[in-house]
């Protein structure tokens, strides 16, 4: 019976993604001089292909958006660029890497426009980086500055009968804090406050950078925020946007102010889905289960593989809640995969994790630098604790201005759910031998002998992480004892500014700079085009939908996120705890934070 319903589910799914296969937009390349429309919204996902939902056709990988304004900056029947951006779901690593893809296309000569209507502070920094910014008259500007929100979870359990018996080494180590503690620590108040300071400042300096034939200089930008949010008309009179407008006629102005006439590129560069002829039912199999992929080239490449998402044992994949997760076997198998393959010359790893399980963050390292062949890390938004664990066994390290990174700490416990189960009449009898035989048990905390046993565990975790980060770092040409690095430990978190001051990481700096480094690690010329292999591969819809493991399932956050702003973020908090509670160390900063 199960069976049957799975499969009905499958078919039913299946109809509605063959509902919205519809072909899209206008191919690079074509032969008529034109204005390229590039769309950037919503999620910004990490990884070759972005991963299928429950609801809709496979989103755009972030890559493949960088791909397509580097397209437009090479493709000579391409005059000019407009870039209609609504609600970008990314951070300051991701919005300075579209900013880089942005500068560059300028340099080419040719210009950026870029159109708001709702905009909040990450749009506007991308749109600020175009040569122009329009707005309708309607429009709204949620310029406010930097806020960051951090959930605890403390009365919540207690309210239910569950308890976060948790350990930390370093002060900062905020992560257990999050279910053990309703407000927040000092500590963490301290290195949140600093980060945020940075983030403010890299807001105005940006702004003010962008906007300075404008006359803006930073303590303006700052002096500006402060009033904000802004009508269309206020922020064009303040000079944060150059023209009022609505969509038809500005697409029409500018197919007429770029030399000759020009054609309107839709959806330029993105890559079109065609309908399947459903009176074949082989097409259904094929949508469910694309083919694998197909004989490499034998020309040299560049492997980038992606870690995205939380640090787990085991396979990863797209998680029930939304998320990704970073499985050590399906990373470990990645990195052989780019490893053994004899036309790859180099391998980027492209990283945007919170960390997570501190024993497969120590598996995935171990696989790094083992590697033959160069490795350059490659930070997004966030590669901190067991996301910087994996990257510093790379020979350099990129990051940008406002990747969140450091968090050099582990965090250990467990989630006690005896209270609750008292609560509904369950009642447990214990019969045990054995000082430490409770000491994963989930219906009662720690004992002393437990807790001591557990520490001492913890204590040699961290040790491992401080010791193999001054090894990493030494490597790359930094000099750090294992006291100059305990100073910037303790489970503390940088920007990608303050890492690069502090020699946490070696470069500012986008992927494509990572990929260029890596082609000069191995003996290329940083200019020539390669070939990228991107690893892992994306997992098909029926992988997801049958994978008994459950570290892979369908994305429901992703469908409510638009309806209930907020969510998501709530609900993998809740998942990521339950999934890492089997897990004895965790290398984690807490996942459920959010900069806005």
């Amino acid at each position: 019976m199960l069976m049957r319903i799975r499969y009905l589910s499958i078919l039913a799914v299946a109809l509605v993604l063959l509902a919205g296969s519809v072909p899209l937009g206008a191919a690079p390349g074509d032969p008529t001089p034109g204005l390229a429309v590039i769309k950037l919204a919503g999620d910004l996902s990490e990884g070759p292909g972005g991963g299928e939902s429950l609801l809709g056709s496979p989103t755009e990988s972030f890559k493949a958006k960088l791909d397509r304004i580097a397209r437009a900056r090479k493709d000579k029947n391409v005059k000019a660029l407009y870039v209609q951006i609504e609600g970008l779901d990314g951070s300051w690593g991701k919005v300075h890497e579209l900013r880089s893809a942005l500068a560059e296309f300028r340099k080419s000569g040719k210009k950026a426009y870029a159109y708001l209507e709702d905009a909040a502070t990450m749009d506007y920094l991308v749109a600020a980086a175009c040569d122009e910014v329009s707005m309708p008259e309607s429009g709204l500007l949620q310029l406010t500055g930097v806020r960051v929100e951090l959930s605890f979870y403390k009365d919540l359990l207690d309210k239910v009968g569950l308890q976060a018996d948790m350990m930390q080494m370093g002060d900062f180590k905020g992560a257990g804090e999050t279910y053990t503690r309703a407000r927040i620590s000092p500590e963490n108040r301290q290195q949140w406050e600093a980060v945020v300071d940075d983030f403010w400042n890299l807001l105005a300096d940006s702004i003010a950078s962008s906007r300075q034939q404008k006359g803006l200089t930073p303590q303006k930008v700052k002096d500006i925020i402060n009033a904000g949010p802004f009508t269309a008309k206020q922020a064009l009179e303040l000079g944060l946007i150059d023209r009022l407008t609505y969509p038809e006629a500005n697409q029409k102005r500018l197919l007429t102010e770029n030399g000759d006439k020009l054609a309107l590129l839709k959806d330029y560069g993105k890559e079109k889905k065609e309908s399947p002829d459903l009176s074949n039912p082989l097409n259904l199999l094929k949508l469910l289960n694309p083919p694998r992929e197909g004989k490499l080239s034998a020309k040299p490449k560049i492997a980038i593989i992606y870690a995205s998402g939380e640090i787990v044992t085991g396979k990863g994949g797209m998680s029930l809640l939304g998320g990704n997760t970073v499985g050590s076997t399906t990373l470990i198998e990645a990195i052989r995969k780019a490893e053994e393959e004899p036309t790859v010359k180099a391998i980027v790893l492209r990283v945007d994790s919170p960390g997570g399980s501190a024993l497969a963050s120590d598996l995935i390292w171990n696989e790094i630098v083992q590697c033959k062949k160069p490795v350059v890390a490659s930070m997004s938004d966030v590669a901190a604790s067991g996301g910087y664990y994996i990257s510093m066994g790379a020979r350099k390290i990129f990051a940008e201005p406002g990747t969140i990174t450091g968090s050099i700490g582990v965090v250990g416990g467990k989630i006690v759910v005896g209270g609750a189960f008292e609560r509904v009449g369950i009642n447990t009898e214990v019969i045990s031998r054995g000082a430490n035989s409770g000491v994963m048990s989930m219906t009662t905390p720690f004992t002393e002998s437990e807790r001591k046993a557990m520490r001492t565990y913890m204590e040699d975790t961290y040790g491992q992480f401080l010791d193999k980060a001054v090894a990493g770092r030494n490597k790359a040409g930094q000099k750090f004892t294992r006291a100059s690095l305990e100073k910037l430990a303790g489970g503390r978190i940088w920007t990608g500014r303050q890492a690069k001051e502090l020699g946490l990481i070696d470069e500012l700096g986008t992927l494509e700079d990572a990929i260029g480094a890596a082609k000069e690690m191995a003996g290329l010329n940083r200019t020539e085009e390669l070939e990228l292999l991107q690893l892992p591969r994306s997992r098909s819809f029926l992988d997801s939908l049958l994978d008994s493991s459950g570290d892979a399932s369908l994305s429901l956050p992703r469908q409510l996120q638009p309806r209930v702003p907020g969510l998501s973020r709530q609900l993998r908090a809740v998942e990521g705890l339950l999934r890492l509670n089997g897990e004895p160390v965790w290398a984690i900063v807490p996942y459920h934070f959010d900069v806005k």
